[in-house]
Protein backbone atom coordinates (compact mmCIF):
# COMPACT_ATOMS: atom_id res chain seq x y z
CA UNK A 1 0.00 0.00 0.00
CA UNK A 2 1.34 3.20 -0.91
CA UNK A 3 1.45 5.81 1.68
CA UNK A 4 0.96 9.55 0.52
CA UNK A 5 1.81 12.62 2.40
CA UNK A 6 0.13 16.45 1.37
CA UNK A 7 1.88 19.08 3.58
CA UNK A 8 -0.89 21.44 2.72
CA UNK A 9 -4.58 21.76 2.48
CA UNK A 10 -5.92 24.30 0.12
CA UNK A 11 -6.51 24.26 -3.40
CA UNK A 12 -3.48 22.02 -5.03
CA UNK A 13 -3.33 20.09 -2.10
CA UNK A 14 -6.60 18.54 -1.58
CA UNK A 15 -7.08 18.51 -5.39
CA UNK A 16 -4.06 16.37 -5.63
CA UNK A 17 -5.32 13.95 -2.58
CA UNK A 18 -8.93 13.68 -4.23
CA UNK A 19 -7.38 13.24 -7.78
CA UNK A 20 -4.93 10.38 -6.23
CA UNK A 21 -8.11 8.49 -3.99
CA UNK A 22 -10.01 8.38 -7.37
CA UNK A 23 -6.91 6.60 -9.18
CA UNK A 24 -5.82 4.52 -6.03
CA UNK A 25 -8.57 3.25 -3.45
CA UNK A 26 -6.44 1.63 -1.88
CA UNK A 27 -3.61 4.54 -1.17
CA UNK A 28 -2.93 5.51 2.71
CA UNK A 29 -3.41 9.49 1.90
CA UNK A 30 -2.82 11.65 4.69
CA UNK A 31 -2.88 15.86 4.28
CA UNK A 32 -1.28 18.45 6.97
CA UNK A 33 -1.75 21.89 7.66
CA UNK A 34 -1.39 23.91 10.16
CA UNK A 35 -3.94 27.02 9.35
CA UNK A 36 -7.84 25.83 11.38
CA UNK A 37 -9.21 26.41 8.21
CA UNK A 38 -9.04 24.31 4.66
CA UNK A 39 -9.65 23.70 1.19
CA UNK A 40 -11.03 27.42 1.35
CA UNK A 41 -12.08 30.03 -1.34
CA UNK A 42 -9.13 32.39 -0.74
CA UNK A 43 -9.75 34.61 -3.49
CA UNK A 44 -13.63 35.40 -1.75
CA UNK A 45 -12.38 36.90 1.14
CA UNK A 46 -12.67 40.34 0.42
CA UNK A 47 -16.48 40.10 -0.44
CA UNK A 48 -17.54 38.88 2.42
CA UNK A 49 -15.47 41.18 4.63
CA UNK A 50 -17.58 43.74 2.47
CA UNK A 51 -20.73 41.53 3.24
CA UNK A 52 -21.10 40.81 -0.73
CA UNK A 53 -20.84 36.96 0.18
CA UNK A 54 -22.68 36.59 3.28
CA UNK A 55 -20.54 34.99 5.65
CA UNK A 56 -17.29 33.33 5.89
CA UNK A 57 -18.80 29.82 6.21
CA UNK A 58 -19.25 29.81 2.86
CA UNK A 59 -16.02 29.79 1.98
CA UNK A 60 -15.06 27.22 3.88
CA UNK A 61 -17.50 24.65 2.69
CA UNK A 62 -15.46 21.27 3.27
CA UNK A 63 -14.21 20.28 6.87
CA UNK A 64 -11.74 17.19 7.73
CA UNK A 65 -15.00 15.00 7.92
CA UNK A 66 -15.73 15.72 5.21
CA UNK A 67 -12.75 14.64 3.35
CA UNK A 68 -12.39 11.07 5.68
CA UNK A 69 -16.41 10.73 4.82
CA UNK A 70 -16.12 10.57 0.92
CA UNK A 71 -12.52 10.08 -0.08
CA UNK A 72 -10.85 8.23 3.21
CA UNK A 73 -8.32 10.82 3.24
CA UNK A 74 -6.83 11.88 6.59
CA UNK A 75 -6.65 15.45 7.23
CA UNK A 76 -5.03 17.14 9.99
CA UNK A 77 -5.47 20.68 10.56
CA UNK A 78 -3.64 22.86 13.56
CA UNK A 79 -0.59 20.16 12.41
CA UNK A 80 2.96 21.85 11.48
CA UNK A 81 5.72 20.33 9.71
CA UNK A 82 8.70 20.59 11.72
CA UNK A 83 11.42 19.17 9.41
CA UNK A 84 11.66 16.31 6.56
CA UNK A 85 14.68 13.60 6.60
CA UNK A 86 13.97 12.50 2.61
CA UNK A 87 16.58 9.98 3.07
CA UNK A 88 14.46 8.27 5.36
CA UNK A 89 11.16 9.81 3.82
CA UNK A 90 10.30 11.09 7.23
CA UNK A 91 8.77 13.57 8.82
CA UNK A 92 8.84 15.43 11.85
CA UNK A 93 5.22 16.60 12.96
CA UNK A 94 3.85 19.14 15.47
CA UNK A 95 0.26 19.04 16.88
CA UNK A 96 0.28 22.84 17.19
CA UNK A 97 -3.02 22.28 19.73
CA UNK A 98 -1.34 19.76 22.12
CA UNK A 99 2.45 20.20 21.44
CA UNK A 100 2.99 16.96 21.23
CA UNK A 101 5.65 15.78 18.43
CA UNK A 102 5.91 12.98 16.19
CA UNK A 103 7.01 11.35 13.23
CA UNK A 104 5.39 10.03 10.16
CA UNK A 105 6.93 8.16 6.78
CA UNK A 106 5.92 8.86 3.76
CA UNK A 107 6.38 6.68 -0.09
CA UNK A 108 5.11 9.72 -2.03
CA UNK A 109 5.34 13.32 -0.55
CA UNK A 110 3.53 16.24 -2.39
CA UNK A 111 4.64 19.93 -1.23
CA UNK A 112 1.43 22.25 -1.33
CA UNK A 113 3.38 25.06 1.01
CA UNK A 114 1.76 27.82 -0.91
CA UNK A 115 2.91 31.19 -1.05
CA UNK A 116 4.40 33.55 2.16
CA UNK A 117 2.84 37.15 2.29
CA UNK A 118 4.75 40.38 2.16
CA UNK A 119 6.03 42.43 4.77
CA UNK A 120 6.94 46.12 4.02
CA UNK A 121 9.96 46.81 6.00
CA UNK A 122 8.58 49.74 8.01
CA UNK A 123 5.45 46.84 9.21
CA UNK A 124 7.91 44.07 10.02
CA UNK A 125 7.55 43.22 13.98
CA UNK A 126 4.69 45.87 14.42
CA UNK A 127 2.04 44.08 16.67
CA UNK A 128 -0.94 46.17 16.42
CA UNK A 129 -5.06 45.51 16.56
CA UNK A 130 -4.99 47.61 13.67
CA UNK A 131 -3.32 46.10 11.38
CA UNK A 132 -4.29 43.53 8.94
CA UNK A 133 -3.19 40.92 6.32
CA UNK A 134 -5.56 39.44 4.14
CA UNK A 135 -4.04 35.42 3.83
CA UNK A 136 -6.95 33.20 5.01
CA UNK A 137 -10.32 32.73 5.78
CA UNK A 138 -9.27 33.25 9.64
CA UNK A 139 -7.10 37.03 9.11
CA UNK A 140 -11.09 38.08 6.70
CA UNK A 141 -12.74 37.12 10.20
CA UNK A 142 -10.64 39.46 11.95
CA UNK A 143 -10.01 42.28 9.79
CA UNK A 144 -14.43 42.16 9.68
CA UNK A 145 -15.07 41.97 13.49
CA UNK A 146 -12.93 44.51 13.83
CA UNK A 147 -14.76 46.76 11.48
CA UNK A 148 -18.22 45.94 13.32
CA UNK A 149 -16.75 46.88 16.26
CA UNK A 150 -15.64 49.79 15.42
CA UNK A 151 -16.18 53.43 13.90
CA UNK A 152 -14.16 53.05 10.66
CA UNK A 153 -13.55 56.25 8.85
CA UNK A 154 -10.75 55.36 7.11
CA UNK A 155 -8.19 53.05 5.60
CA UNK A 156 -4.55 52.33 4.33
CA UNK A 157 -4.22 49.61 1.89
CA UNK A 158 -1.10 49.11 1.45
CA UNK A 159 -0.40 47.18 -2.23
CA UNK A 160 -2.30 47.69 -5.37
CA UNK A 161 -2.39 44.76 -7.13
CA UNK A 162 -5.96 42.58 -6.81
CA UNK A 163 -5.89 41.95 -3.65
CA UNK A 164 -5.46 45.30 -2.53
CA UNK A 165 -7.97 46.81 -5.09
CA UNK A 166 -10.73 43.87 -4.58
CA UNK A 167 -10.25 45.62 -0.47
CA UNK A 168 -10.27 48.87 -1.68
CA UNK A 169 -13.78 48.18 -3.54
CA UNK A 170 -15.58 46.53 -0.54
CA UNK A 171 -14.22 48.97 2.57
CA UNK A 172 -15.19 51.86 -0.03
CA UNK A 173 -18.65 50.24 -0.70
CA UNK A 174 -18.57 50.38 3.40
CA UNK A 175 -18.18 53.65 3.61
CA UNK A 176 -14.50 54.03 4.16
CA UNK A 177 -12.25 56.21 2.83
CA UNK A 178 -9.18 54.43 1.48
CA UNK A 179 -5.62 55.40 0.91
CA UNK A 180 -3.50 53.33 -1.61
CA UNK A 181 0.07 52.98 -1.02
CA UNK A 182 1.77 51.80 -4.29
CA UNK A 183 5.80 51.71 -3.99
CA UNK A 184 5.89 51.54 -8.42
CA UNK A 185 4.68 54.54 -11.10
CA UNK A 186 1.48 52.44 -11.70
CA UNK A 187 -1.42 50.01 -10.20
CA UNK A 188 -1.47 46.59 -11.20
CA UNK A 189 1.76 45.89 -11.18
CA UNK A 190 0.87 42.64 -13.96
CA UNK A 191 -0.40 45.25 -16.38
CA UNK A 192 1.83 48.09 -18.82
CA UNK A 193 1.56 51.01 -17.21
CA UNK A 194 -0.69 52.70 -19.79
CA UNK A 195 -3.47 50.53 -19.18
CA UNK A 196 -3.17 50.81 -15.56
CA UNK A 197 -3.73 54.65 -16.18
CA UNK A 198 -7.32 53.61 -17.19
CA UNK A 199 -7.77 51.93 -13.67
CA UNK A 200 -6.14 54.51 -11.60
CA UNK A 201 -8.63 57.10 -13.52
CA UNK A 202 -11.52 54.95 -12.89
CA UNK A 203 -9.98 54.80 -8.79
CA UNK A 204 -9.83 58.26 -8.75
CA UNK A 205 -13.52 59.38 -9.68
CA UNK A 206 -14.65 56.55 -7.33
CA UNK A 207 -13.07 58.51 -4.63
CA UNK A 208 -10.16 56.69 -3.54
CA UNK A 209 -6.59 58.38 -2.57
CA UNK A 210 -3.76 57.07 -4.57
CA UNK A 211 -0.37 57.61 -3.25
CA UNK A 212 1.56 56.52 -6.06
CA UNK A 213 5.61 55.65 -5.92
CA UNK A 214 5.00 56.27 -2.21
CA UNK A 215 6.19 53.68 0.33
CA UNK A 216 5.63 54.16 4.22
CA UNK A 217 8.91 54.06 5.83
CA UNK A 218 7.91 54.25 9.51
CA UNK A 219 5.07 52.74 11.20
CA UNK A 220 3.76 54.99 14.14
CA UNK A 221 2.80 52.93 16.93
CA UNK A 222 0.94 53.66 20.47
CA UNK A 223 -0.46 50.78 22.99
CA UNK A 224 -0.84 48.33 20.31
CA UNK A 225 -2.06 50.49 17.77
CA UNK A 226 -1.25 51.99 14.74
CA UNK A 227 -1.53 55.63 14.84
CA UNK A 228 0.39 57.25 11.83
CA UNK A 229 2.22 56.32 8.75
CA UNK A 230 5.65 58.34 7.52
CA UNK A 231 6.12 57.91 3.77
CA UNK A 232 9.09 58.43 1.53
CA UNK A 233 7.24 61.92 0.05
CA UNK A 234 7.77 63.23 3.60
CA UNK A 235 3.88 62.87 3.97
CA UNK A 236 2.14 61.84 7.09
CA UNK A 237 -1.33 59.80 7.01
CA UNK A 238 -3.11 58.85 10.51
CA UNK A 239 -5.70 56.03 9.28
CA UNK A 240 -8.00 54.72 11.05
CA UNK A 241 -7.15 51.11 10.04
CA UNK A 242 -3.87 49.59 7.85
CA UNK A 243 -4.56 46.05 5.29
CA UNK A 244 -0.81 45.07 3.68
CA UNK A 245 -1.38 43.56 0.48
CA UNK A 246 1.77 43.71 -0.71
CA UNK A 247 2.40 40.31 -3.06
CA UNK A 248 3.54 36.83 -2.19
CA UNK A 249 6.65 34.84 -2.77
CA UNK A 250 6.39 31.47 -2.76
CA UNK A 251 6.85 29.67 0.26
CA UNK A 252 9.40 27.17 0.05
CA UNK A 253 11.85 26.92 3.36
CA UNK A 254 10.77 23.48 3.67
CA UNK A 255 11.45 22.39 0.45
CA UNK A 256 15.08 24.31 0.87
CA UNK A 257 15.72 22.39 3.88
CA UNK A 258 16.07 18.87 1.76
CA UNK A 259 17.66 19.94 -1.19
CA UNK A 260 14.82 20.50 -3.29
CA UNK A 261 16.27 22.34 -6.42
CA UNK A 262 14.60 25.95 -7.35
CA UNK A 263 13.86 27.35 -10.61
CA UNK A 264 15.01 30.67 -12.10
CA UNK A 265 11.60 32.65 -10.24
CA UNK A 266 12.50 31.50 -6.82
CA UNK A 267 9.37 28.46 -6.96
CA UNK A 268 10.07 25.03 -7.05
CA UNK A 269 11.64 23.66 -10.21
CA UNK A 270 9.00 20.83 -11.98
CA UNK A 271 8.61 18.83 -14.45
CA UNK A 272 5.21 18.48 -16.65
CA UNK A 273 3.97 15.71 -13.76
CA UNK A 274 5.41 18.62 -11.01
CA UNK A 275 8.14 15.78 -9.56
CA UNK A 276 10.75 17.78 -8.08
CA UNK A 277 14.92 16.57 -8.27
CA UNK A 278 14.28 14.52 -5.60
CA UNK A 279 12.96 11.11 -5.78
CA UNK A 280 9.20 10.57 -4.66
CA UNK A 281 8.82 14.76 -3.78
CA UNK A 282 6.23 16.38 -5.72
CA UNK A 283 5.19 19.81 -5.47
CA UNK A 284 2.39 21.77 -6.61
CA UNK A 285 0.41 25.35 -6.64
CA UNK A 286 2.22 28.91 -5.38
CA UNK A 287 5.29 27.32 -4.43
CA UNK A 288 5.33 25.57 -7.64
CA UNK A 289 6.81 27.00 -10.76
CA UNK A 290 5.20 26.76 -13.82
CA UNK A 291 5.86 27.97 -17.43
CA UNK A 292 4.78 29.61 -20.53
CA UNK A 293 2.30 27.95 -23.00
CA UNK A 294 3.52 30.88 -25.48
CA UNK A 295 7.51 29.59 -25.56
CA UNK A 296 8.17 27.63 -22.45
CA UNK A 297 9.63 30.37 -20.46
CA UNK A 298 9.45 29.17 -16.52
CA UNK A 299 6.41 31.27 -15.10
CA UNK A 300 5.43 32.08 -11.32
CA UNK A 301 1.71 33.16 -11.31
CA UNK A 302 -0.01 32.43 -8.04
CA UNK A 303 -3.70 32.14 -9.11
CA UNK A 304 -6.60 29.29 -7.99
CA UNK A 305 -6.82 28.04 -12.01
CA UNK A 306 -3.64 27.02 -11.71
CA UNK A 307 -3.15 25.39 -8.62
CA UNK A 308 -6.44 23.46 -8.68
CA UNK A 309 -4.40 21.85 -12.14
CA UNK A 310 -1.46 21.28 -10.79
CA UNK A 311 -3.09 19.37 -8.02
CA UNK A 312 -5.26 17.02 -10.40
CA UNK A 313 -2.11 16.53 -12.71
CA UNK A 314 0.42 15.78 -9.84
CA UNK A 315 -2.78 13.30 -7.89
CA UNK A 316 -2.54 11.66 -11.06
CA UNK A 317 1.03 11.54 -11.77
CA UNK A 318 1.67 9.90 -8.08
CA UNK A 319 -0.57 7.02 -8.90
CA UNK A 320 0.37 5.92 -12.07
CA UNK A 321 -1.70 8.29 -14.49
CA UNK A 322 -0.65 10.04 -17.78
CA UNK A 323 -1.71 13.68 -17.39
CA UNK A 324 0.60 16.05 -18.06
CA UNK A 325 1.28 20.25 -17.50
CA UNK A 326 0.66 22.48 -20.77
CA UNK A 327 1.70 25.34 -19.01
CA UNK A 328 -0.07 28.85 -18.56
CA UNK A 329 -0.75 31.89 -19.67
CA UNK A 330 -1.42 33.64 -16.58
CA UNK A 331 -5.10 34.44 -17.45
CA UNK A 332 -6.47 36.77 -15.03
CA UNK A 333 -9.43 38.71 -14.29
CA UNK A 334 -10.29 41.27 -11.18
CA UNK A 335 -13.70 43.50 -11.04
CA UNK A 336 -13.23 46.68 -9.38
CA UNK A 337 -16.53 48.54 -9.26
CA UNK A 338 -18.50 48.80 -12.54
CA UNK A 339 -15.00 48.43 -14.10
CA UNK A 340 -12.75 44.64 -15.06
CA UNK A 341 -9.67 44.32 -15.62
CA UNK A 342 -8.16 41.56 -17.32
CA UNK A 343 -5.04 39.71 -19.19
CA UNK A 344 -3.49 37.23 -20.63
CA UNK A 345 0.21 36.54 -21.99
CA UNK A 346 2.93 38.72 -22.00
CA UNK A 347 2.73 42.48 -20.89
CA UNK A 348 4.88 44.47 -23.25
CA UNK A 349 7.45 44.46 -20.06
CA UNK A 350 7.59 41.08 -20.47
CA UNK A 351 7.44 40.43 -24.62
CA UNK A 352 10.76 42.68 -24.57
CA UNK A 353 12.51 40.92 -21.98
CA UNK A 354 11.97 37.84 -23.69
CA UNK A 355 13.47 38.96 -26.71
CA UNK A 356 10.40 39.68 -28.85
CA UNK A 357 10.08 42.17 -31.78
CA UNK A 358 6.39 42.81 -31.43
CA UNK A 359 3.58 44.89 -32.57
CA UNK A 360 1.00 46.27 -30.44
CA UNK A 361 -2.12 47.33 -31.18
CA UNK A 362 -4.57 49.32 -28.39
CA UNK A 363 -7.79 50.30 -29.58
CA UNK A 364 -11.35 50.59 -28.06
CA UNK A 365 -14.47 48.66 -28.72
CA UNK A 366 -17.82 47.93 -27.54
CA UNK A 367 -19.18 45.40 -26.02
CA UNK A 368 -22.80 45.42 -27.98
CA UNK A 369 -23.88 48.48 -30.75
CA UNK A 370 -24.06 51.65 -30.07
CA UNK A 371 -27.54 51.43 -30.45
CA UNK A 372 -28.04 49.16 -27.72
CA UNK A 373 -29.20 50.59 -24.17
CA UNK A 374 -26.40 48.84 -22.12
CA UNK A 375 -23.72 49.35 -24.85
CA UNK A 376 -20.24 49.77 -23.08
CA UNK A 377 -16.45 50.60 -24.04
CA UNK A 378 -13.49 48.32 -23.50
CA UNK A 379 -9.78 49.27 -24.63
CA UNK A 380 -7.85 46.41 -25.87
CA UNK A 381 -4.27 46.13 -25.78
CA UNK A 382 -3.07 43.32 -27.99
CA UNK A 383 0.59 42.02 -28.65
CA UNK A 384 1.86 40.01 -31.83
CA UNK A 385 5.02 38.38 -32.60
CA UNK A 386 6.32 40.08 -35.80
CA UNK A 387 8.18 36.95 -37.09
CA UNK A 388 5.54 34.67 -36.56
CA UNK A 389 2.09 36.67 -35.87
CA UNK A 390 1.61 34.86 -33.21
CA UNK A 391 -0.77 36.53 -30.40
CA UNK A 392 1.63 36.67 -27.18
CA UNK A 393 -0.42 38.99 -25.07
CA UNK A 394 -3.39 40.65 -24.43
CA UNK A 395 -4.69 43.00 -21.95
CA UNK A 396 -8.44 44.75 -21.86
CA UNK A 397 -10.13 47.12 -19.18
CA UNK A 398 -13.73 48.05 -19.60
CA UNK A 399 -17.41 47.50 -18.54
CA UNK A 400 -19.70 44.42 -19.80
CA UNK A 401 -18.15 41.81 -22.04
CA UNK A 402 -14.46 42.06 -20.77
CA UNK A 403 -14.62 38.26 -19.28
CA UNK A 404 -15.58 37.13 -22.60
CA UNK A 405 -12.91 38.37 -25.22
CA UNK A 406 -10.20 37.56 -22.49
CA UNK A 407 -11.42 34.11 -22.39
CA UNK A 408 -11.64 33.98 -26.13
CA UNK A 409 -8.06 35.18 -26.96
CA UNK A 410 -6.71 32.74 -23.95
CA UNK A 411 -8.23 29.87 -25.85
CA UNK A 412 -7.08 31.38 -29.32
CA UNK A 413 -3.42 31.72 -27.82
CA UNK A 414 -3.12 28.75 -25.59
CA UNK A 415 -3.73 26.82 -29.21
CA UNK A 416 -1.37 28.92 -31.00
CA UNK A 417 -3.16 31.41 -32.45
CA UNK A 418 -1.86 33.38 -34.75
CA UNK A 419 -3.17 37.50 -35.78
CA UNK A 420 -4.71 36.11 -39.04
CA UNK A 421 -6.45 33.57 -37.33
CA UNK A 422 -8.51 35.80 -35.44
CA UNK A 423 -10.73 36.98 -37.88
CA UNK A 424 -11.48 33.80 -38.92
CA UNK A 425 -13.69 32.47 -35.28
CA UNK A 426 -17.09 31.75 -35.80
CA UNK A 427 -18.54 33.44 -32.74
CA UNK A 428 -22.14 34.43 -31.88
CA UNK A 429 -23.41 37.29 -32.51
CA UNK A 430 -27.14 38.92 -31.37
CA UNK A 431 -27.09 42.59 -31.22
CA UNK A 432 -28.11 41.45 -27.42
CA UNK A 433 -24.47 39.79 -26.98
CA UNK A 434 -22.21 41.21 -29.32
CA UNK A 435 -21.44 43.33 -32.05
CA UNK A 436 -20.92 41.83 -35.83
CA UNK A 437 -17.78 42.64 -35.97
CA UNK A 438 -16.66 41.13 -32.60
CA UNK A 439 -14.05 43.09 -30.60
CA UNK A 440 -11.75 39.80 -30.65
CA UNK A 441 -12.89 39.49 -34.80
CA UNK A 442 -11.88 43.41 -35.15
CA UNK A 443 -8.31 43.10 -33.21
CA UNK A 444 -7.56 40.28 -35.67
CA UNK A 445 -8.32 42.42 -38.43
CA UNK A 446 -6.53 44.79 -37.70
CA UNK A 447 -3.28 43.25 -36.73
CA UNK A 448 -3.70 41.40 -39.38
CA UNK A 449 -3.20 44.18 -41.94
CA UNK A 450 -0.61 45.89 -39.66
CA UNK A 451 1.70 43.21 -39.78
CA UNK A 452 1.56 42.80 -43.74
CA UNK A 453 2.58 46.29 -43.65
CA UNK A 454 5.49 45.54 -41.85
CA UNK A 455 6.45 42.43 -43.90
CA UNK A 456 6.27 44.95 -47.01
CA UNK A 457 8.66 47.33 -45.18
CA UNK A 458 5.72 50.73 -45.62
Amino acid sequence: MTKIVVIGAVAAGTTAATKARRNDPEAEITIYDRDIDISYAICGIPYAVGHEVANFDQLTPRDPQWFKQNYQIDLKTRHEILAIDSNKQTLQVKALDTGAVFTDHYDLLLLATGARYGIPTAFKDIDADNLFHVRNVQSGRELASYLALHSIKTAAVVGAGYVGLEMTEQLTKLGIQVQIFQRSAHILGNFDGDMAEIAETYARQKGISLALAETVTKTQVQNGHIIGLDTNQGQHYQPDIVILAAGVKPNTRLAESIGVKLGTTGAIAVNDRFQTNLPNVYAVGDVAESFSVIDGRPLWKPLATTANKMGRIAGDAMTGGSLRHRGILGTSILRFFDLTIAQTGYTEKEAQAAGYDFLVLKDKKTNVPDYMPKSQTMTLKTLADKKTHRILGAQIIGGAGVDKRIDVLATAMTFKAKAEDLFHLDLAYSPAFDTTKDAVLYTGMILTDQLASETKGV
